[in-house]
């Protein structure tokens, strides 16, 4: 079976009952598993890990490489369409399935995301601003980001692949630091940013079907601790309505120009003197959009599938305000070196409290074990009961 359309043509429908691959098996995966398994499609999983969190509930999980030929093989063999995980699969891995199957979205799409140079050079055609910069890759382009004239410094150092979760990236003042920092990061293609005056950091998600349809979800307000998403607030409490427009309009955009299938969440800083600078896109569902799940009538995922099979993209609604709260491994040591439990009872007993825990084996700091979505009739009150939710668990409060 195949899906293929233009803007005039719709794409054809791929019905329930067919099976969907996912390469990565992740939570992100986990959650799209579930959403498709709703809809009642059958799925398959290709992550080389046998423990898995999507492989522990597809139909056939393919514990091979991401590259592995005999892998390759039996997902275009079990699958009518397969998606992605994680934006880090290897191109060469998404072209081979792309001559067999559908896969959404696109090679093209997902390369230009993985590399931070492309997607800056993609967020200036699609004349979204972002933060003044400069690629690193010699010892020439790291001198000239050093001086005066550029006016990068102070910065912020970023590994120009497979960074994420602040991976690969260091503040910087002085050019004797960027000059270690570089070294420190085995001197491989970097990008240096001007470090900006923020006031908050927000994310909008969208979704969009091979027809060139598109919707998205409610600008999302974020809080980063150690680079680690930690808390986001939906929808966002700090914004006006033209900058909401901005930036939904700007992710729009950055998706249609990119001929993107899919979910889409770029995210961006509003600078304190209020305008927008696009950080940077993630060509899949995001954690910042895990509330969606709980809040609104169809969540990421539930979109993830629809723009993989072809199904009409109905405008999401939210129904509930949503607090969102991570839940990383560091929750398990508050008392100690020996895991301990966080307080799930006490947890469960607050009103509109959703959790979700990924089932991964072992609790370790800095790992995303869950995250819990505190849901209400108004905003306020959603912020208040995830204040109490935090105070439980040993979450800083926001």
């Amino acid at each position: 079976m195949t899906l293929s359309g233009t803007a005039t043509d719709p794409p054809r429908f791929l019905a329930p009952g067919a099976t969907l691959g996912v390469m990565g098996g992740g939570q992100l995966g986990r959650m799209f598993l579930h959403a498709a398994q709703q809809m009642g499609y059958f799925t398959a999983v290709l992550d080389p890990d046998p423990a898995s969190p999507a492989g522990g509930v597809a139909h056939h999980h393919i514990t091979t490489g991401y590259l592995a030929e005999a892998g390759l093989a039996e997902l275009v063999q079990r699958c009518a369409a397969i998606t992605i995980e994680f934006e880090n699969v290897p191109a060469a891995a998404l072209v081979t399935l792309g001559a067999q199957r559908v896969v959404a979205p696109a090679a093209a799409s997902v390369a230009i995301c993985q590399d931070r140079m492309l997607e800056k050079a993609h967020f200036a055609s699609c004349g979204v601003p972002c933060a003044p910069h400069a690629s690193i890759d010699s010892a020439p382009s790291l001198a000239a980001a050093a001086t005066a004239a550029a006016g990068l410094l102070p910065g912020i150092l970023k590994t120009a692949r497979l960074g994420y979760d602040g991976k690969g990236q260091a503040r910087v003042s002085t050019a004797a630091e960027l000059a270690a920092a570089w070294a420190d990061a085995g001197r491989v293609p970097c990008v240096l940013e001007q470090r900006l005056a923020l006031a908050r950091e927000i994310s909008v998600i969208v979704a969009r079907g091979a027809d060139g349809a598109i919707v998205h979800f409610p600008v999302q307000q974020n809080l980063h601790r150690d680079g680690i998403l930690a808390v986001t607030r939906s929808p966002a409490p700090d914004l006006s309505v033209d900058q909401q427009r901005q930036a939904i309009s700007a992710a729009e955009r950055i998706a249609a120009s990119l001929d993107h299938v899919g979910v889409l969440c770029v995210e961006f800083f509003v600078l304190e003197d209020g305008r927008l600078i696009a950080n940077e896109m993630a060509p899949r569902p995001h954690n910042s959009g895990h509330c969606t799940i709980d809040a609104c009538d169809q969540s990421q995922f539930d979109l993830q599938v629809r723009t993989l099979v072809g199904a009409p993209l109905v405008p999401p609604r939210q129904h509930s305000a949503a607090v969102m709260l991570n839940l990383l491994g560091d929750l398990w040591f508050l008392h100690g070196s020996a895991p301990v439990e966080p307080r799930w009872r006490e947890v469960l007993a607050l009103p509109g409290a959703h959790l979700h825990l990924y089932n991964k084996l072992d609790a370790r700091p800095g790992r995303k074990m869950g995250h819990l979505t505190l849901t209400a009739a108004e905003p306020s009150a959603a912020n208040a009961v995830a204040l109490r939710a935090a105070a439980l668990l040993g979450i800083a409060a926001f």
